[in-house]
């Protein structure tokens, strides 16, 4: 019961205020990230082995002691626990940014979309047609449902505030070390395995209630024939179940840091239109309709056991 009054809170908390506006905690900790990587990046080798151990070394120290600070302070009140909850579940800051691009759109600003779709993806926007800056709006979205907001709430219910802290802070040092870049590719490669061990579980029941929320044969023929063609293990189910329960095509040609890359097609139905972008958000909301029912059934059986 006191796992679904907390998801509950933070999210009713999230939806009100949205992220705070200054101060954020993980602002602070993408700081402290940067500061570190250059540090430990002076003492980086030709060697793969060390420069990996390195990037492991960078990862256990930029985790262990929040982890530890967390699962300290949880125990003494639950309103720490909502607080750190609201902290690590972004759903109203996907809602807006996603939002914003499609209201751009609604004005024909195809300018303006390009800049609000920088914000929240990693691909070049500037030359994108409106039908790539709609593609990357709703893969972002469906992406970040799973890693802003359903795999955070899931390692709270398994593992408390340390788990949650773990998973957050894991997904942002993968945010920002997890490039297969040269800089990157050894020195990140303990941030990115440990997010995707992270993401295994979460990812696939995001998937699973995408599916379940959506059209959900289409979905499932989507997950189940063209995950696997997808470069990350964990985005691949999110996107494709996604793509399929909304009866939309994503994916195709797109451009990284000036590199054309071209992403295998995802999806079944239509090309990606406006209207798929509220309609991405509402699948988010039937989503954690699902998930805070099934909250509430396990806390009712597990009432019922106890009693």
């Amino acid at each position: 019961m006191e796992a679904l009054l907390v998801v509950s809170a933070a999210l009713i908390i999230d939806q009100l205020c949205g992220e705070p506006r200054r101060f954020h905690p993980l602002v602070g900790f993408g700081f402290l990230v940067a500061k570190t990587e250059t540090h430990f990046q002076k003492f980086t080798s030709s060697s793969i082995t060390k420069t990996r151990a390195l990037g492991l070394l960078a990862v256990g120290l930029m985790l262990l002691p929040f982890i530890v600070i967390g699962g300290l302070l949880s125990p003494f009140s639950i309103v720490f626990d909502v607080f750190i909850l609201y902290l690590a579940i972004g759903w109203k800051s996907l809602e807006n940014h996603a939002f914003a691009i499609y209201l751009a759109l609604q004005k024909n600003d195809l300018a303006d979309a390009r800049k609000k779709t920088a914000k929240i993806v990693s691909r070049d926007s500037q030359d994108m047609d409106e039908e790539a800056v709609l593609k990357a709006t709703l893969e972002s979205v469906l992406e970040n449902g799973n890693d802003a907001i359903f795999a955070a709430i899931f390692w709270y219910v398994i593992a408390g505030i340390p788990g949650l802290i773990a998973y957050r802070l894991a997904n942002t040092l993968d945010a920002m070390w997890g490039y297969k870049t040269s800089r990157y590719l050894h020195f990140g490669w303990a941030a990115a395995r440990l997010d995707d061990v992270m993401n295994y579980i979460p990812a696939r029941l995001t998937a699973l209630s995408y599916a379940l929320a959506g059209h959900f044969s289409n979905a499932w023929r989507c997950w189940r024939k063209q995950a696997n063609q997808c470069a990350s293990p964990n985005a691949g189910p999110v996107i494709t179940s996604g793509a399929g329960s909304l009866r939309v095509i994503l994916g195709g040609p797109c451009s990284y840091h000036g590199i054309l890359q071209n992403k295998p097609v995802l999806g079944l139905g239509a090309s990606a239109k406006k209207e798929h972008i509220p309609a991405s958000l509402n699948l988010l909301k039937r989503v954690i309709v699902i998930w805070l029912s099934v909250l509430a059934v396990i806390a009712l059986v597990s009432n019922y056991a106890i009693h």
